[in-house]
C-alpha cells in the first residue's frame, strides 16, 4: 500500500449502516451439546477447580440444584452456539461486503460480558451476532480512531435467554509506532527460588468460597477481593488453554483440515524457518514467530486474562452468587514468564431494578513488573440474609424474549451510550 489509508466520515456511515444487522459468525462451535465433561475442561482451561462446575453430587446440594457451566463456557467467541442466521439475507449483501475501513490498523482492546441465566448440561444453544456499536473517537497515538463493537447473544434450546458478550475492535488511522520499540525494552527475568515460593504460597492459600454463602449484607464499599495469582505463565499453560477452549476465531486445526484452512484463509498462514506454511497463531507458542511480529517473546491472549478475572470473581462469590456482568481491557502483553496477580475492590452497592441485591468491583490483572495489563470491573449479584430462594437473576437487556430483541436492544444501548461496557 503506498498510502497510508485514513478513517473517513463515509466509511463511518457505512459501518454505522450495518449495525444490528445478523451475519454467520465466521467458525462454528466447539460445543454443539456442552455436557459436564465439556464445563469442567473449560474451566481447567483456566485454572478452576469449583466443583460445581462438574461435580454433579456435588453440585445437586448447591442453591442451583445440579451442575451448571462455568461463565467462560458461556459465550467465549467460538465455544458455543450455532449460528441462528446462516447467510446474510439477500437485501443487505451489497452493504456487508467487504470492510469499510480495509487497510485501518486493527487490535482487539477490549471485552465485555453479560449473564442472565445459567447454562446446564446437554443443551444446545443458538447464537446471534451483529455489529452493535460505532463509536468516533479521538485517538492518543493517531489523529482519529474508530470503536467498532460486535456482539453476541445466546439462547439455549428451552428459550432461556443466556448471556452476550462484546468485543471491542480498535481502528487508527496508523499503529502505535508498531508496538515495536515499546516491547523491544521488556525483559522476563529468572525467578528467584524465593519468588516461586511466594507464588505457590498463594496458590496453597487459594480456594473457591464454594457452599459458604457471602451475603450482600456482610459486604461493603472499599472491601478488598483476592489475591489471585496466575503464573508464572508457561506454554504448557497454552496447550491447557486450548484442550478446553479449543482453537478459536480462526478455526486453526490440524494436516488435512489444516490445509483446507489454508485454502479458506491463506494470508493467516506464514512459512517458517523449514519454509513450512503455519498459523500466524504461532507467536503465542514459538518465540521466533513472536519476534517477527514485533515482540520480545511469546505472549498469552486476551481471553486467558478475562477468564481469570472471571475465575477472581467466582471464586469470591460463591456458589449462592451471580456474576452478572464483567468487562476489561487488554493494555499490555502477558508474556511466557510473566505472573499476574489479580485484585479487586467494591465501589459501589445497590438493589437492582428487580429487587437483587449486587455490587460492583474494580479488577485488574498486575504483571511482577507493576504494569496493570488487564484493568476491568465486574457486577456479581448475592444473595441476601431478608430474601428467600437466592438470588435474584439478572433480566435481559429491554426485557428481550428471543435473540433478535436481545441484540436490537443492545445496539439502542450503544447507541445512546447507557451501554458502557467500559466505564
Amino acid at each position: 500500500m503506498t498510502e497510508e489509508a485514513t478513517i473517513t466520515d463515509e466509511a463511518i456511515d457505512r459501518l454505522r449502516q450495518r449495525i444490528g444487522i445478523p451475519e454467520p459468525h465466521p467458525v462454528a462451535p466447539h460445543y454443539v451439546r456442552p455436557d459436564v465433561d465439556a464445563f469442567r475442561h473449560v474451566a481447567q482451561a483456566y485454572g478452576d477447580d469449583n466443583p460445581l462446575w462438574s461435580d454433579e453430587s456435588y453440585a445437586a446440594a448447591s442453591p442451583w440444584g445440579g451442575v451448571i457451566a462455568p461463565p467462560p463456557l458461556v459465550g467465549g467467541d467460538s465455544l458455543i452456539g450455532e449460528d441462528e442466521v446462516t447467510e446474510v439475507a439477500p437485501e443487505w449483501r451489497d452493504l456487508m461486503r467487504g470492510d469499510p475501513l480495509r487497510g485501518v490498523h486493527a487490535f482487539y482492546a477490549a471485552s465485555a460480558r453479560e449473564w442472565w441465566r445459567p447454562l446446564r448440561p446437554r443443551r444446545r444453544v443458538r447464537r446471534r451476532n451483529a455489529l452493535v456499536g460505532v463509536l468516533d473517537k479521538a485517538s492518543e497515538f493517531a489523529g482519529r480512531a474508530v470503536h467498532e463493537w460486535t456482539g453476541q447473544v445466546f439462547q439455549d434450546e428451552h428459550g432461556e435467554i443466556l448471556s452476550a458478550q462484546y468485543r471491542l475492535m480498535v481502528r487508527t488511522e496508523r499503529a502505535k509506532a508498531k508496538e515495536k520499540k515499546k516491547y523491544d525494552a521488556v525483559a522476563v527475568a529468572a525467578y528467584t527460588d524465593e519468588e516461586v515460593d511466594r507464588i505457590d504460597t498463594q496458590y496453597a492459600a487459594e480456594a473457591p468460597l464454594g457452599a459458604t454463602a457471602r451475603y450482600w449484607e456482610d459486604v461493603s464499599v472499599g472491601d478488598h477481593v483476592g489475591p489471585m495469582v496466575k503464573g508464572p505463565l508457561t506454554v504448557t499453560d497454552m496447550i491447557c488453554w486450548h484442550v478446553g477452549m479449543g482453537m478459536g476465531l480462526y478455526g486453526v486445526k490440524p494436516l488435512r483440515l489444516g490445509y483446507q484452512n489454508r485454502q479458506r484463509i491463506p494470508r493467516f498462514f506464514h512459512r517458517d524457518d523449514l519454509n513450512i506454511p503455519d498459523v500466524m497463531q504461532r507467536v503465542h507458542w514459538d518465540p521466533a514467530f513472536a519476534r517477527r511480529a514485533g515482540n520480545p517473546t511469546t505472549f498469552d491472549y486476551g481471553r486467558m486474562r478475562e477468564t481469570w478475572l472471571i475465575h477472581l470473581c467466582t471464586d469470591w462469590m460463591g456458589d449462592a452468587g451471580w456474576l452478572w456482568k464483567l468487562d476489561c481491557e487488554f493494555r499490555g502483553f502477558n508474556y511466557v514468564g510473566d505472573t499476574q496477580w489479580l485484585t479487586g475492590v467494591i465501589t459501589r452497592k445497590f438493589r437492582t431494578a428487580n429487587g437483587g441485591h449486587a455490587v460492583d468491583l474494580d479488577v485488574q490483572a498486575e504483571n511482577q513488573r507493576g504494569d496493570v495489563t488487564t484493568p476491568g470491573h465486574a457486577t456479581i449479584i448475592l444473595p441476601s440474609r431478608h430474601q428467600s430462594g437466592g438470588v435474584v437473576l439478572p433480566d435481559p437487556p429491554g426485557g428481550a424474549r428471543n435473540l433478535t430483541e436481545a441484540l436490537r436492544a443492545i445496539a439502542e444501548a450503544f447507541a445512546d451510550g447507557s451501554a458502557a461496557p467500559l466505564r
